[in-house]
């Protein structure tokens, strides 16, 4: 799949996004409540806004799918789906572990994904069929021979549901609980694909929050998979894996309970986005 002029576009909004969210980094931000009681600021409603009106401009026909401005539908079989600021408890903290995430969908499927740290100007790039890129250069995760000496990282326990807490600490009970992350959102799936950590393990995610990351991940050799080992995709419930090293995917499972924690998903439509 030839992508030349979809990675050019995904660059221009990247730095679309950059310039309308430094100005704003460790300045006094009020933030604002969503519905779901998450923060959002001004700076992400500004990045969403600035990639919004390039993506109008130069492609009408396909779809958005942003998280502060909602969906328009397309007409091309392709969606463009944005994060403006994937973390920003962490870019209200002053923490440059936030990210902006850009993906392009083809069919409900990423095909593109794009994180980028606009404070540190790191930007990781993942095509299918191409290598995962950090600033043009490739990246690689790390081999992981035993999930024993897995570095796990997650964004934070109070994002888990109590059953979903339960699997996850089944899960860090099986590895190395030294080198545990808390904290770190989309910059934890780039740092995998960088072969600083193993695996990562998050629940409740929506499409912008996981979309742009698997093409990075597995660009870079790595494995993205819900908790039942099952690909992501635009209907895919939020329950979301990365792992650096895709051999070590039956022990992650096991340790998570195998097949066990089904029911607690129940409630999930898979059937649509």
């Amino acid at each position: 799949m030839k992508l030349d002029a979809e990675i050019a576009l995904a660059h221009r909004l990247a730095d679309a996004a950059r310039e309308a969210i430094r100005p704003h980094f460790r300045t006094p931000l009020t933030a604002e409540r969503k519905g779901d009681a998450s923060p959002v600021t001004v700076a992400d409603r500004a990045a969403e806004e600035a990639m919004r009106r390039i993506l109008t401009a130069e492609v009408p026909q396909d779809g958005v799918h942003g998280e502060e401005f909602g969906v328009s539908e397309g007409r091309s079989g392709r969606k463009w789906v944005l994060d403006p600021i994937d973390g920003t408890t962490a870019f209200l903290a002053g923490r440059a572990t936030f990210g902006t995430l850009i993906a392009l969908l083809v069919d409900g499927f990423p095909v593109l994904g794009l994180i980028d740290q606009p404070i540190q100007s790191e930007r990781w790039l993942g095509v299918m069929g191409q290598p995962t890129t950090l600033n043009g250069m490739p990246v690689r995760v790390r081999p992981c021979r035993e999930l024993g000496d897995a570095a796990l990282a997650t964004t934070g326990p109070h994002y888990f549901s109590q059953e979903e807490g339960d699997v996850f600490m089944a899960l860090a009970a099986k590895t190395d609980h030294k080198r545990m992350i808390m904290g770190g959102d989309c910059y934890n799936y780039a740092l995998l694909a960088t072969g600083c950590l193993d695996v990562v393990c998050e629940a409740g995610l929506k499409l912008h929050d996981f979309a742009a990351l698997v093409p990075v991940v597995e660009g870079a050799g790595g494995l993205m998979c819900d908790w039942n080992g099952e690909p992501l995709h635009a209907g895919s419930a939020g329950d979301v894996l990365a792992l650096g090293d895709p051999a070590r995917l039956d022990d992650v499972l096991e340790a998570m309970g195998g097949q066990s924690h089904d029911h607690d998903h129940s409630g999930h439509d898979h059937s649509h986005p």
